[in-house]
Parts: structure tokens; sequence; C-alpha cells
């Protein structure tokens, strides 16, 4: 099936190199395709490694090493598979991953534990040793590429490339983040569903580089939601490489890491917020904030509930102000929330007040914001100072056009 690119695209930005970082695509052929599907990023002896994963409790081998792999907190390299997620696979999904990490680890002249995998695609299928075989033998010796080439060659359902750069300076020292994801349908929290990956010249330790992370997540990855389904094999590493030559990053008390937090915190938004954009057959881009909840965690799943509600997100692909199903949402997340108190609002414009609608509500401004492809819903739950902000986007056909046609 030949996939229109987003409405809600973003063009690839224009990504500086990361010393220590180097990047190669190859062609495994896992589909009957014509494309790379196989992306290697080489990293310099030290690099520090951290990681979240999938809570899907039927997740992929990749998954499961992965997981041990952070425990060290160290790698020198990185082998993506995109067409075959190798998931439900028993024991020949996990022999075809520790084929892959003793190849790249032999010609590196690495422990095999520091070769990282992931794989994205069709569930239950097994990945072929012979085509990872050949496939990481061509991208081992292959000619470096560019980060759109690595963005694009991760894709699976994705329409666009996705990547986002930033940079923070660690006293005089200017440290460089960049970043690719690849998602776009079985997104939805419990981290982050989808594949993605950040590569930083700064020096981390592995521990703090975690801690960074898993607070980045909190605030980003795990705000977004496209259909409420999370995947097997969902995966964000990040990489630091310690090019730069900062003094390392230990905690929040070295300098400079409250500007590294901030930049991380950056990214792994812009990062987020390209998936929704890319969510299968999405129209519309949605923001909710939910103020007013008993702690930000309560208003971060009153959000949720609300973003994954087929009603809501069906009456905003057809520009619906119809407030009424965001009042359900609210009432259906399982948090406290009280009718008398929420208010409700489309484009920053209120339509109900204290659980009452306004009697001077004008709805022609907010049809028109619901014309547009950038849409903002506001939530006041009237009974503390909890707030968070989660993502989503509208459901059309075109998400079902896709998936049910997902295998062929």
């Amino acid at each position: 099936m030949e996939l229109e690119t987003s409405p809600l695209a973003l063009p690839f930005p224009d990504m500086p190199d990361i010393e220590g970082v180097t990047l190669r695509v190859a062609r495994a052929r896992y589909k009957n395709w014509d494309r790379c599907d196989l992306t290697y990023a080489e990293l310099a002896e030290g690099t520090a490694l951290a990681g979240v994963f999938t809570k899907n409790v039927c997740c992929s081998t990749e998954v499961e090493m992965g997981r041990e792999q952070v425990k060290a907190g160290k790698a020198r390299a990185l082998i993506v598979n995109a067409g075959n997620s190798n998931a439900f696979t028993g024991f020949r999904g996990r022999e075809a991953v520790e084929q892959i990490m003793a190849q790249v680890a032999g010609h590196l002249g690495c422990a095999p534990s520091e070769v990282l995998v992931s794989s994205t695609g069709v569930i239950g299928v097994p990945l072929p040793k012979d085509k990872a075989e050949a496939g990481v033998a061509a991208a081992l010796t292959a000619e470096p590429c560019s980060w759109e080439d690595a963005a694009n060659t991760i894709g699976t359902t994705d329409t666009f490339a996705k990547g986002a750069t930033t940079s923070a300076m660690l006293g005089d020292t200017r440290v460089t983040l960049n970043g690719f994801i690849k998602g776009s349908g079985m997104i939805a929290p419990d981290m982050a569903t989808m594949l993605g990956y950040i590569f930083t010249d700064a020096a981390v330790t592995p521990a703090f580089l975690q801690q960074c992370l898993s607070a980045a997540n909190e605030k980003s990855y795990s705000c977004i939601t496209v259909d409420s389904d999370t995947s097997t094999s969902d995966t964000v590493l990040a990489f630091a490489t310690g090019k730069a030559g900062n003094a390392p990053l230990s905690s929040f008390d070295s300098p400079g890491a409250d500007a590294f937090m901030a930049a991380l915190e950056d990214l792994c938004r812009q990062l987020a917020h390209l998936v929704v954009r890319d969510g299968e057959g999405a129209q519309k881009f949605i923001s909710i904030d939910v103020s007013g909840a008993v702690s930000d965690e309560s208003a971060r799943r009153i959000g949720l509930a609300i973003a994954n509600s087929p009603l809501v997100k069906t009456a905003i692909a057809g520009e619906d102000a119809n407030w009424g199903r965001v009042v359900m949402a609210v009432g259906k997340a399982g948090e406290p929330a009280d009718r008398d108190k929420l208010s409700i609002g489309f484009g920053g414009i209120w339509a109900a007040k204290d659980g009452l609608p306004l009697p001077d509500y004008d709805e022609a401004p907010v049809a028109k914001h619901l014309a547009g492809q950038e849409i903002d819903i506001a939530v006041d739950i009237g009974l503390g100072a909890g707030h968070a902000t989660v993502w989503t986007c509208d459901l059309t056909h075109g998400y079902i056009s896709i998936n049910a046609d997902y295998r062929s």
C-alpha cells in the first residue's frame, strides 16, 4: 500500500555531525521492497548508554536483551531492522539477535553485549538469519550516510523521516544532541511506543544519562498517543560519546547538568510530536492541556483518557466542537473530578465553565479553530494544582485503511 505523506509532516532538519557516531544503511530485504531496511550506528569506545522500553509483557527478544544491556551502560554499536519486529518468535528470534550481536562485535572487537539491536514491523515472523547476516555485512562496509537516510531506513508505515537536533552550553563547551525516530501507529504511552535513538557528544555517566532520559520520557513519549495500543518492540536509546570534552556530568549538581537536561527534554518533545504528526490517517495535531487536577500524574491520566477516546478523536476529525465528549472522557478516566467544577475550552475559548455551558458562548470562532490542523483543547478540573499536556491526532478512515492492509 502506497502511503501519502502526512499533511502534518515537518521537513527534516539540518543536523550536524556528532563526533564518535558513524551511520550506515543497507538492504537486508526483510520484506519485498526496494529500499534500505537495516541501519548501523558505530559508536566510539567509551560511549555511555541509557534506554527506556515498552511495558508490554509480550515484548520482543530485542527489548528483553536491551533492558539487560542498559544496566551495563556501555555501547559500541546499534543495529535497527525494519520490516520485521522479531516479536513472538521464541528461540529462533533470540538466535537471530545473538547472531547479529556476535557479527558486529567480531567486526569491532568488542563484547557482544555492547551491540544493541532493535527490530520493527510485522509480529510473529522470525527474523531471517540469512538476510540479517547479509544485511549486516553490507552495512559494516557501506559508505557513511546522513541522519535523514538513517531516519528513513528505520521507518515502516511512516510517511516522512523524523529527526530533531538541539544543543546546550556546558560551561564553555557546546554539546550537540541529535535524534531520529520512527512511529506512526500502535502508539500509546508506557513509555515510548516507537523506536527512537538519541546521540550526543556530551560526556555523561551512564547512571545520570539514564536518570535524565527517564525523566524526559515522562514529559514526552509517555504523553503521546495515536491509538492507545502499546507495541511489543518500543525502545528509546540514548548514546553519549563524550567527545565534546566537557567535564563528565554525573548528577544535577554537575556544572551544566540543568542545561543538558533542558536540551534533552526539548529534543524528546520534538521527536514525540513528530510521531503524532505522522499518526496513521492523521489530519489534525491535537494538544490537550489539563490543569486543576489533584496531581500531575492524575492530570496526565485524564489527558490520555481524552486523547484515546474515539468519540473525541472523531469529533475533532469532523471539526465538531462537541465538548460533551470531552466531559465524558474526563468522567471515565478513573481520576478525581467534579462535574460541577469542570471547565472545557477549544482554541483559547471556554465553552463551559464550572460545570455549565457559558451563556455567551459563540461557537463560530471555535469552529474556525477546529477547521485548522493544530487543535488545542483545555480542561480545568478545578480540584488542585496538577497539570499535564498530552498530544494526539484525530481518527479518520485512513487509520482503518492502513491497518486493514498492513501485512500485504
